[in-house]
């Protein structure tokens, strides 16, 4: 099998492994292929890990890859929602390119490979634990379901701290994936935790973590700030801390073991927290998310902080890279992602690439329950001061219709705390940001609002700013085929949805039927809601 000749890892690795790469690159190919464990939360948002700085969670592995590798300071998914954004990390391409997989709870379009496929087509052994790309259906090739993260590992069960957590023993899993792995092969393991995911167990953090009201510096401005709120954010804390621990356990046995040298560990999440206004939204706590990356055997200057925008389309060219798998070889679609192994080799800080200034963001349908089930499109772009967002149909509401209960936001007591401050004093101080409508144009000046709440689009003097970024976001767009700029956005719309509620949920839930949302509370559900002016 020929493979391309890439320097900037290739080179790395046979000089560190003082292997010669020319006259038997068939016998050490193995060697020089470093193994991947890509470790990702579901419903993470920056800067909630220790190496950031956030006191009140404590995450002592992420924590390590940081500080034994890169810590980034702009990674974003391109869409914050778990299906979407994982399938944006597994094609190197933003999801307006992916057809259905634009959408939450999609059939997974058959065109499409993604590098886990290409990476076992090439030599690779690969699996999962957990959560892989989902929810949604993968589908079949040769009558056998597809399996777009490699094979599933989740026989090992373990007592979970709470009622709520995850009894899949992940670490467990992943010795076990270790022990099966042929002799000799490179691997690549998706661990897909399912925490900080709710449901939560109500004040877990406190009465379990050791956790303490008072040990939250912030709570963002658009909730009130009270003791259930903070307890909420205690409790999805605690949840971050679990999947750490299973982090933390698999870097031990990846040690143990003599692995961990020549392994790329990435960490991070799918999207943001699952709290209103947040997960599932576009905005600075929905996509941007955290990022650390560590590879002894590739990374120089170790300890980095890199300020350069890192979009979640990044992962799949650099994972074909340092695997010297072609997009050809591995039979992918054409990748829009940039390779990060110009700056793993890079000694800097800060700034690396200057190329990096910017990424693009948007949605489709997320979760259904709007009329005829349609989404809400969104798209946006972010740059060191500004986050620029062009909301397509903004007649209909961001995080779904009232009546059919606000589907796009999970249940929590968050959720309820704010839709129950509206009903009992009128105020729409808290709701309006996470469920009222919204204007076509949003402007923020996120070095200054990371909140995102006061909205500069409306202002004359941010004229110029705001079409300059709207000029350069709709150019990019144009340039990736994007539906949605030549008039055909109402595709997304048109996609089946596949799920726990059918595609005509919103009808039939309006003409009577008993329909259910597991993910939302049965109060969520506001049938009598008259819109007043927001």
């Amino acid at each position: 099998m020929k493979k391309p000749f890439y320097f900037s890892a290739l080179g790395l690795v046979c000089l560190l492994f003082s292997v010669s790469c020319s006259p038997k690159e068939e016998e050490t190919e193995n060697i020089k292929r470093p193994n991947i464990l890509f470790a990702i939360a579901d419903d993470a948002s920056f800067p909630h890990m220790g190496a950031y700085g956030t006191s009140w969670v404590n995450t002592p592995a992420f924590d390590r890859v940081a500080k034994e590798g890169i810590l980034f300071m702009n990674a974003y998914t391109p869409n914050a929602k778990c299906a979407p954004s994982r399938a944006c990390i597994l094609t190197g391409r933003n999801s307006w390119q992916l057809e259905e997989a634009a959408n939450h709870s999609p059939n997974f379009p058959a065109k499409f490979t993604t590098f886990m496929e290409a990476l076992k087509k090439n030599g690779y052994y690969t699996g999962h634990t957990a959560k892989g790309w989902a929810p949604g259906n993968p589908g079949e090739v040769d009558g056998k379901k597809r399996e777009l993260t490699g094979q599933a590992f989740n026989k090992h069960k373990t007592t979970a701290p709470t009622k709520a957590i995850n009894l899949t023993d992940y670490a467990a899993n992943f010795e076990d994936f270790l022990d099966q792995r042929p002799e000799g092969e490179p691997f690549t393991f998706w661990y897909g935790s399912t925490e900080p995911h709710r449901a939560y167990e109500f004040r877990s953090g406190i009465e379990k973590g050791g956790k303490k009201l008072e040990d939250i510096d912030k709570v963002p401005s658009f909730w009130p700030d009270n003791d259930t709120i903070r307890a909420d954010m205690l409790d999805y804390a605690y949840e971050i801390e679990y999947f750490d621990q299973h982090l933390q356990k698999m870097l031990e046995v990846l040690e143990e073991r003599g692995e961990l040298e020549n392994t790329i560990v990435v960490v991070t999440a799918d999207n943001g927290m699952p709290f209103p206004r947040i997960k599932g939204q576009e905005y600075e706590y929905s996509n941007h998310l955290p990022l650390a990356i560590m590879w002894p055997a590739g990374i120089k200057n170790p300890g980095r902080k890199v300020d350069d925008f890192i979009s979640f389309v990044d992962f799949s060219p650099t994972f074909l890279e340092v695997a010297q798998v072609s997009e050809e070889e591995g039979n992918m679609q054409p990748i829009t992602g940039k390779s990060l192994t110009t700056i793993f080799s890079s000694e800097k800080s800060g700034k690396v690439d200057p190329s990096r200034n910017a990424v693009v963001i948007g949605k489709e349908r997320h979760d259904v329950g709007r009329p005829h089930d349609w989404g809400y499109p969104i798209r946006g772009i972010v740059t060191d001061e500004y986050i620029y967002l062009h909301n397509f149909e903004p007649d209909r509401w961001p995080a779904g219709n009232p009546e059919s209960g606000y589907l796009n936001t999970d249940g929590s007591p968050t959720k309820t705390f704010i839709l129950n401050h509206r009903r009992n004093t009128g105020s729409t101080k808290y709701w309006g940001p996470s469920f009222g409508k919204r204007p076509q144009e949003e402007l923020y000046h996120i070095s200054k609002d990371p909140d995102c709440m006061e909205n500069l689009a409306i202002h004359p003097e941010y004229l110029a700013v705001k079409k300059e970024l709207k000029e350069s976001l709709f150019e990019q767009l144009k340039g990736q085929d994007d539906p949605r700029m030549f008039g055909n956005g109402h595709i997304f719309d048109e996609y089946e949805y596949i799920g726990a509620s059918s595609n005509s949920f919103y009808e039939r839930y309006m003409n009577g039927e008993e329909m259910k949302a597991g993910w939302v509370n049965d109060t969520d559900f506001e049938k009598d809601f008259v819109e007043k002016d927001q």
